[in-house]
């Protein structure tokens, strides 16, 4: 079963492991050990993680080792890159906004 990006995101759990992963790859262990939980928890994140493909697993000897899988990260950069350029064009227009009423405010005290 392919389980939904945005659905796996949106708990603060998997971000936090995701987050964790982002700077090293690591063995269920280590990444249980920064979570006040059961490991039987962190393994049914990891498999969700897993199953919508936000993580990779590499085997090294006994141990399982997770590292985080870069292009499905970029799509969900690419989702909210839609979002940032509506953002930074709002705020472009009301920087513009506050420079017209700054320099109106400016001229009104210039020639009182």
């Amino acid at each position: 079963m392919r389980r939904d990006i945005f659905q796996a995101i949106a708990d603060p759990t998997r971000r936090a492991i995701i987050g964790l992963i982002a700077v090293q790859a690591m063995t269920p262990n280590a990444i249980a050990e920064h979570f006040n939980t059961s490991r039987q928890a962190i393994s049914k994140h990891l498999r969700i993680l897993s199953e919508c493909e936000l993580l990779q697993q590499e085997q090294k000897g006994r141990e399982i080792y997770y590292q985080l899988e870069l292009n499905k990260m970029k799509e969900i950069d690419q989702w909210l890159a839609q979002f940032k350029a509506i953002w930074e064009n709002r705020f472009n227009e009301l920087d513009s906004i506050l420079a017209t009423l700054k320099n109106k405010t400016n001229e009104n005290e210039s020639t009182v």
